[in-house]
This record gives C-alpha cells, structure tokens and sequence, in this order.
C-alpha cells in the first residue's frame, strides 16, 4: 500500500498546474484598413507606439499561457486616433486575446487591430 500511495503521490506532482501567464517582450499585431482593404501585420515591442494611419497603436504589456497549457496570448493596447483639425481621442484601452479577437474588440468604423501573439 505505500508504494501505491508513493506512485499517486508522483503522477499527482506529474500534473500540469494551472499558471501565471509569461510576460513577452513584444507583440504581432494585424491591421487593417475597411475602407481601402490594406492590411498590415507588424511586430511591437512592448512600451513602443507605432503610428498606422491616423491611429497611433501603444502597446503597454504581451502575455502568453506557458506552452504545457491552451495557447493563449493577449497584449494590452491604446489606441488613440488622430483626425486633421480635432483633438486626439482614445478608441481603445484594454486586453485583446488572439483565441477571440471579437471578446474585447477596438470598435471603429474605419480601422481594426487585433493580437497575433506574442514574441520573444
């Protein structure tokens, strides 16, 4: 009986354990443009702004699930759209995860970004 206590003791440490998602570096990102169908996809590194048309794209954080778990990746964003003659204006803040970009998706009429995943 002890060595069978031993034995499940083991596959119960054998077990993968749900974690803290791992911080990345930088972030691919996709972007398009609806009214003229142009799309980009370009890398980020996490603190760097990039500028995509009127929209200027921040990203602030990149997580992904460690690779013994559901791949999963989410970077948070602000996006901050610039119009000739207005005052710039946030059109998004928050987490976007690339298994459901639809969950927390930038609403704009004209633009859409969304997470690829992470990179080292």
């Amino acid at each position: 009986m002890g060595a069978a206590a031993l034995l499940a003791s083991v596959a119960v440490q054998a077990a993968p354990v749900p974690s803290q998602m791992i911080e990345r570096p930088a972030a691919k990102l996709q972007w398009l443009d609806k009214v003229t169908a142009r799309t980009s996809t370009f890398t980020m590194k996490v603190g760097e702004t990039k500028a995509m048309s009127s929209l200027r794209i921040t990203l602030r954080a990149c997580r992904e699930n460690p690779p013994i778990e559901t791949p999963e990746s989410a970077a948070f964003l602000e996006v901050t759209e610039i119009k000739p003659g207005e005052q710039a204006e946030q059109v998004f803040s928050g987490w976007m995860f690339a298994s459901s970009p639809a969950l927390s998706a930038m609403e704009n009429p004209i633009y859409d970004v969304w997470v690829l995943g992470c990179e080292q």
